[in-house]
């Protein structure tokens, strides 16, 4: 905005300064036209008192033009002095100009300042004038009411008062736009091609593209560029982008001469929908008739490369203009970011500024978010201090991105104290808060922020309502979760897929598969996102059957399998060892042969479920094919060896991860000890534990210990055991007291086992299968009064054991048992085969002792 002290400084120039008033006014107005306004008003300023009425208007469109809000109102006065003020055209010119330069309450005492508060006013541009300001400020409501008392004075809207009706400001729907059109159609007698252009494109925004279609059609001068525009830019807005490079190709076979905005509107269409091959050729159209260096042009090109993920072509673009403007600069940043490439998108950055190019918002913007992708706090910090010295620091994306910038840094601080002073905050901002504090773990101060936002009044949107269940997730609530289920349904956002889904895994974390289920039932519609919230909280509660019916449910809805349905239902699988189902999946990826879903963590995945399915073979080929082969699998064909009993294969594979310069972590030796002690190699075992702590500096967990207090008790050195166990630098858990128990009972040592089980009783009184190994002690030493004691004693407690459990695979059908359970629809049917092999087998044993006989 230009200084009305600097222009009103030029008023003590050339004060005897006289040419006639007609060129001093031609002049002023032709300054105004070729759009230099600010020479115009400062030539005015010279001699102010040699005008003429008929130059306010076109005094004031400079003073809207600057947005000079300030020198307006001295040109204003001057009217009010000269007494010109009830002129029509000078009326509408200020009322105009007080609504672009952000002042409706001014433009609306204008209005009303007028005779009778414009009631006798029967020019319609005042009444366009004042109709557009309430629109333009959203004030919907009182522009349609001035509409109506317009036509109630007898005022009749002309194609502008109908095209202001039809702006983008949300007050039109489809059967709005029906009924403008059908007043157009009574009472406007001639055709007007920008009314049936703002016609088509309401019809387009109301997602009604056949009714723009109709219109077009009808259209008397299908000569004008501008429709062709609307129809090949609403064709694509409706997702019928063939149609509309089907209608760029028509415009061309007319010889409708194409300008600059035909170009970006065609290329943002091939853009998205990734037509690289026919933007091309629209290029080549633009180079043809000299549009390679129009900026529009070549910033769409630079998009339309970067969406399709071709950065070498968008560089191409970017260097082959040679003055650069700062749209095409932020269209390259833009495009780094967005595919990716957050170093390219910072050198970019500072040859900008290298070049003087002064950055915008947008600029800010997204290089604060190329700042976030590699957290550059300082580089952060540095940008934000030169924001401090210019006006840019207020605007709202600008310090939106701020706040996302300092929360994915990990500072906090300094991003609420962004948020602390913000004039105005809108749902991003409160969004940006929110969702930082959760990426940092900060979840009751997430819920703090969530609480101060409702406080506001700022109606959430479905980003910060799925942060917020997240949040209740960390914070471990359920009840708080259930709050805030309650809330989303109360604001009409349980239909919305992304909240759902974060409900879904919300209660798959809480452990209620069953309310989980019922949200994704009631899921109108599912994208992939939510079958695979639901496969994955079913098979993280146990539910593996249910998690694995969902799979083949997810084709026959639509969709494609990707990496995280593969991974969760092959871990589903490996849980029940249904090994059919595995090889089902298996040759399933085998036919995709996506490198988006057959990605390594599916490979391991896959591996992992051949070895719990006991296909060594299987897991061996996947391992040796692997194209790399990171810790993970390394790690699992090391478990897999072991758990087999292969427990040279296990330390030869060691060997080969060593010398493939992979550093083994606490799996792999857990693993290793694992195998050792399965095979009974105790000296080796020891060696490995010793390697772990010494050689790799790796802390021995609980799963460690366990194994060593195993390994000496498979040897028989249960003494040795115990004095590990004691020597031990963490507090021993029940499951080494219940290790060493067991090789006692082994090993009929009676009077440690009893030593031992008395800590693990103090360990864990309620668990009654801790009281087994001890009455089995008892029996097998034939000490039947300690025995019947312990007994009941358990009785007394209200103990039971565990029951075993087990499980078969049958014609791609899963079946598990438990020890006493007569749950099975199929118990009779089961129980009748048992007696019947009983009988065979007593029968067959009568015949073979008869036959020795």
């Amino acid at each position: 905005m230009y200084s009305s002290k600097l222009i009103s400084r030029e008023i003590s120039y050339l004060a005897n300064y006289h040419v006639s008033p007609f060129l001093f006014n031609a002049e002023i107005k032709a300054l105004v036209l070729q759009g230099q306004c600010f020479e115009a008003l400062q030539l005015y300023s010279r001699n102010p008192l040699n005008t003429t009425r008929f130059i306010y208007p076109s005094l004031l469109k400079a003073c809207a033009s600057l947005s000079n809000l300030q020198y307006g109102k001295i040109i204003h006065s001057t009217i009010i002095t000269t007494g010109v003020f009830f002129d029509q055209f000078i009326a509408t010119s200020l009322i105009d100009m007080y609504v672009k330069c952000g002042s409706l309450s001014d433009a609306v005492h204008v209005f009303d300042k007028l005779p009778g508060s414009g009631v006798v006013v029967q020019d319609v541009a005042i009444w366009n004038s004042i109709i557009d300001g309430y629109f333009r400020f959203g004030h919907l409501k009182e522009g349609v009411g001035q509409f109506h008392r317009m036509q109630l004075v007898g005022v009749r809207p002309d194609p502008y008062s109908l095209c202001i009706l039809l702006g983008d400001h949300g007050y039109v729907g489809y059967k709005e736009v029906k009924q403008i059109h059908g007043y157009s159609v009574r009472n406007v007698s001639t055709s007007d091609l920008f009314l049936e252009t703002a016609l088509m494109d309401a019809y387009f925004s109301c997602g009604r593209p056949e009714d723009a279609w109709c219109l077009f059609k009808e259209l008397e001068d299908q000569s004008n560029i501008v429709a062709w525009n609307v129809m090949i830019g609403g064709l694509g807005q409706n997702r019928l982008r063939e149609r509309s490079l089907e209608l760029y190709l028509l415009m061309k076979n007319k010889n409708v001469k194409p300008v600059s905005s035909s170009f970006t509107r065609i290329i943002h269409v091939c853009s998205e929908g990734e037509f690289v091959t026919f933007g091309n050729q629209v290029h080549c159209d633009a180079i043809k008739l000299g549009f390679e260096n129009d900026p529009y042009v070549c910033t769409s090109l630079l998009i339309m490369h970067a969406k399709c993920q071709l950065v070498e072509q968008a560089e191409k673009v970017f260097n082959q203009v040679p003055h650069k403007e700062v749209e095409l600069w932020n269209a390259m940043i833009s495009a780094y970011v967005g595919n990716g490439r957050a170093y390219d998108a910072l050198k970019i950055y500072k040859q900008m500024r290298l070049s003087k190019h002064l950055p915008d918002s947008f600029t800010i913007s997204t290089i604060l978010s190329s700042i976030s992708m590699v957290a550059f706090y300082d580089f952060g910090r540095l940008i934000h201090t030169e924001l401090v010295k210019r006006p840019i620091e207020n605007n709202l994306t600008v310090q939106s991105a701020l706040l996302t910038m300092y929360s994915r840094c990990g500072n906090n601080d300094d991003s609420y104290s962004v948020f602390s002073i913000m004039k105005e905050r809108d749902v991003v901002a409160w969004g940006s808060m929110i969702s930082g504090f959760c990426q940092n773990r900060q979840y009751k101060e997430a819920a703090e922020i969530f609480r101060a936002m409702k406080a506001d009044g700022v109606k959430v949107d479905s980003d910060i309502m799925a942060s917020i269940i997240s949040a209740c997730t960390g914070i471990e609530k359920v009840e708080s979760g259930c709050v805030v289920h309650g809330f989303v349904i109360k604001n009409g956002l349980e239909m919305d897929i992304f909240v759902a889904s974060s409900l879904v895994d919300m209660y798959s974390k809480f452990g209620f598969p069953d309310r989980a289920g019922n949200v994704f039932s009631d899921m109108r519609f599912k994208n992939l996102v939510a079958w695979n919230s639901i496969i994955s909280c079913y098979s993280r509660n146990g539910l593996s059957e249910l998690s694995i019916g969902l799979f083949p449910q997810i084709l026959q809805n639509g969709f494609y399998p990707d990496s995280v349905t593969f991974t969760s239902v092959l871990v589903a699988i490996s849980s029940v060892a249904a090994l059919l189902k595995g090889k089902s999946v298996h040759g399933y990826l085998i036919k995709l042969r996506n490198p988006f879903t057959f990605d390594i963590q599916v490979e391991n995945t896959l591996l992992d479920m051949y070895i719990k399915c006991g296909f060594l073979k299987y897991a061996e080929h996947i391992f040796q094919s692997m194209p790399q082969n990171n810790l993970v699998a390394w790690n699992s064909m090391i478990s897999g060896y072991g758990s087999q009993g292969e427990c040279f294969k296990a330390l030869r594979l060691f060997d080969e991860m060593r010398s493939s310069e992979i550093t083994p972590d606490d799996v792999t030796f857990l693993s290793l000890l694992s195998a050792c002690n399965h095979s009974g190699l105790i000296d080796k075992g020891l060696d490995l534990f010793e390697m772990m702590r010494n050689e790799y500096v790796i802390e021995p967990r609980m799963e460690h210990y366990v194994n060593i207090v195993d390994l000496f008790g498979r040897a028989g050195r249960v003494d040795d055991a115990y004095s590990f166990v004691k020597n031990m630098p963490i507090e021993p858990d029940k499951s080494i007291w219940l290790s060493l128990l067991s090789s006692c009972r082994i090993h009929h040592n009676l009077e440690l086992g009893e030593m031992v089980a008395n800590e693990l009783l103090k360990v864990q009184p309620s668990s009654g299968s801790n009281y087994v190994q001890l009455l089995n002690i008892y029996g097998e030493a034939e000490l039947w009064d300690r025995a019947a004691n312990l007994r009941a004693s358990m009785k007394e407690k209200g103990l039971k054991k565990t029951p075993g459990c087990s499980w078969i695979e049958v014609r791609d059908r899963v079946d598990t048992f438990f020890s006493g359970d007569c749950s099975s629809p199929r118990t009779t049917e089961i129980y009748e085969t048992l007696s019947s092999l009983k009988r065979n087998m007593v029968k067959k044993q009568s015949n073979y002792e008869i036959e020795i006989l």
